[in-house]
Order: structure tokens, then C-alpha cells, then sequence
């Protein structure tokens, strides 16, 4: 801790306004086994530390997701609103590549959102990928056994063929939870709008200097010019950094389970797709 810092804690000199500062940087929801995809379980002791440092002025989030899990993603949002509103903290958000689909979500959990003008901003919908293997195992010989209690458990299996009352019942699932991101947007951006639902909604992206114009950030710029603006040049910024104990990061140990290197491989490549769609 500088003289200054420690002087002004005791009163002796004004104190230097403090920022916290809190990256969610990544997919939202764990793809793979070993994976740090961000998750309630790993940022709920961040956020609170965060939100409740001595001094801070305020919270801002740095956001660099391109989605993921929708209910992490409520329940990350949620959290981060629920200490603001106990701490009596204003929270700004920061898009740094991109911030789509539940990366917008995270966002529009602060009170204000900024972005650099080249930043992917968007992308309000919901999707539901996979493929239909069942030509594929007819076609090498192979014979596929499942047996359920439940006459909808193989609903899409992917080695069966497509239904359309099971592609109906997707449908509306992906309708409720594409409602509850609607109006999670809606609350947290109000008037600020500045375009059509069907527009917005639409599950398109934008740069952050069109998303600037259809009102679904506040301004742009980056974390520390803003913040600077705000709170004036000797504003501080402290960052609380989500990660594995001391003895982990030593000696570079993973105490979780035995990884599955195809369950892996799979759920990088999910990964690195959630990104190639949005062309990073």
C-alpha cells in the first residue's frame, strides 16, 4: 500500500477514490471437464468481494463473453444486482471484444454498459445446434439400443429421426427462455431503447458504435477513461480476480476428477464455436 493510500485511511489525506474492478472473461457455463467457464459457483466470492471493498466508488465489470448457459447467466446477473443494491453501489460495464447473447446479458446487469466502437454487441436470442446421426450408424452397421420409462426421454436424439411435435416442444422452450432474456433486457435498459422489439430481439449483433445508436450501451470507451471521467485521475482500480487457491497456482495441481480427453476435446471445440460465430 502507497504512503498516500495509507495516510488517507487514517484520515490524514483525502482519500483516493477506489473502482473494483471484476473480468467475466469467457463462456458462460462450464463446456468441458476442467474448464473455467464462468459459473455462479466461481464468481458468487468474487462479486461479493468486489462489491464489498472498503472505499470502492463503484463496481465495473469488464466483459468479454461471447454467451453460454442461460441460467448461469441469470444467476450471475442476479447476484451482481443484489449486492449492488445492498452496498448502494453503482456498477458499469465495459465490453472489450465482444459481449453477446448472455455476454450482453452480464452486461445489462450494470447501470450503465460502454464499449469500443469495434466491440460485437447483441446477439438477444436463444439457439439450440446439434446433429442427426441416424443415417450415419445405419450406414456403418451398427444397431442402436435405448430403453426409458418416459415416453419423451429420447426426445431429439441425434441417432434418431427428428419429430416434429419434439421440435415443437424445443420450440417452446427456447421460447421461454428467449421471454426471460426479453425481459430481463427490457427492465435493465428501459427507455434507453431506442429500436423496435422485433429488431432488437432478433438475435442480430452489432458493433458498439451502432449498439451506441439503438440505445443498448450508454456511451463508448474503456474501463479506465471512464472510470477516470467519473471520478477524476487519481481515481484506483482494484482487481478481484477469480481463480484457483495459492497451492493450486504453485505447483500448477488440478484437484477435480480425472478428465475425460474426448469429453474434453468436445467441449473445447463447442467452445471455440461459441466464439467462431461472432468471427474471433
Amino acid at each position: 500500500m502507497a504512503l498516500s493510500d495509507i495516510l488517507g485511511a487514517l484520515g490524514v489525506l483525502p482519500r483516493r477514490p477506489l473502482v473494483a474492478v471484476l473480468r467475466l472473461d469467457g463462456v458462460i457455463g462450464a463446456l468441458r471437464p476442467g474448464s473455467r467457464g464462468l459459473s455462479i459457483r466461481d464468481l458468487a466470492g468474487p462479486i461479493e468481494t468486489a462489491a464489498g471493498l472498503s472505499g470502492a466508488k463503484a463496481l465495473a465489470l469488464v466483459v468479454n463473453s461471447p454467451g453460454g448457459a442461460p441460467v448461469q447467466t441469470a444467476l450471475i446477473a442476479k447476484r451482481v444486482r443484489a449486492l449492488a443494491a445492498e452496498k448502494k453501489l453503482p456498477v458499469y460495464a465495459f465490453v472489450e471484444d465482444i459481449a453477446a447473447s448472455g455476454g450482453y446479458w452480464l452486461a445489462a446487469a450494470a447501470d450503465e454498459i460502454y464499449a469500443d466502437e469495434s466491440s460485437i454487441v447483441g446477439s438477444i436470442g436463444v439457439v439450440s445446434a446439434g446433429f442427426g446421426l441416424q443415417g450415419l450408424i445405419e450406414r456403418i452397421g451398427v444397431e442402436r439400443r435405448v430403453h426409458t420409462k418416459g415416453e419423451r426421454k429420447t426426445m431429439l436424439d441425434p441417432f434418431r429421426p427428428e419429430k416434429a411435435e419434439d421440435v415443437a416442444r424445443l420450440d417452446r422452450v427456447l421460447g421461454d427462455i428467449h421471454e426471460a432474456f426479453k425481459t430481463e433486457i427490457r427492465a435493465r435498459r428501459g427507455a434507453r431503447l431506442k429500436a423496435s422489439e422485433d429488431e432488437l430481439f432478433s438475435g442480430e449483433i452489432w458493433t458498439g458504435r451502432r449498439a451506441l445508436e439503438l440505445g443498448l450501451i450508454d456511451g463508448l470507451g474503456d474501463v479506465r477513461s471512464v472510470m477516470r471521467a467519473k471520478f477524476g485521475d487519481k481515481v484506483k482500480f482494484r482487481s478481484v480476480v477469480p481463480g484457483r487457491s495459492w497451492l493450486q497456482r504453485r505447483l500448477g495441481l488440478d484437484f477435480g476428477p480425472r478428465r475425460d480427453r474426448v469429453a474434453e476435446a468436445i467441449g473445447a471445440l463447442e467452445e471455440r464455436l461459441l466464439w467462431a460465430r461472432y468471427g474471433l
